[in-house]
């Protein structure tokens, strides 16, 4: 599994791999709500699961802290679809 870090202040989970940065982008609606608006994996990287560990720690984020997620990125609203708790 790669690491994920989770860069706060910029409102973005990023992973690099082999010096490609994949990152999935979020912004605060109020202070109870996230929207996911983009999830972006270089083409070397996709067959990585790269997307997948991206959305698993945003979505582990958001449970911890008690999130609502408006999911408006479309792999993320697929990958909720099938994996979110709901």
């Amino acid at each position: 599994m790669n690491e994920i870090v989770h860069q706060q202040d910029q409102r973005q989970f990023v992973c690099v791999v082999e010096g490609q940065e994949s990152r999935l982008r979020y912004r605060r609606i109020d202070a109870s709500t996230v929207e996911a608006f983009n999830t972006f994996v270089p083409p070397e990287a996709r067959s990585a699961g790269v997307a997948d560990q991206l959305a698993r720690a945003f979505y582990n984020w958001t449970q911890s802290e008690g999130l609502k997620i408006v999911p408006t990125c479309s792999y993320i609203e697929v990958w909720l679809s099938r994996y979110a708790k709901q």
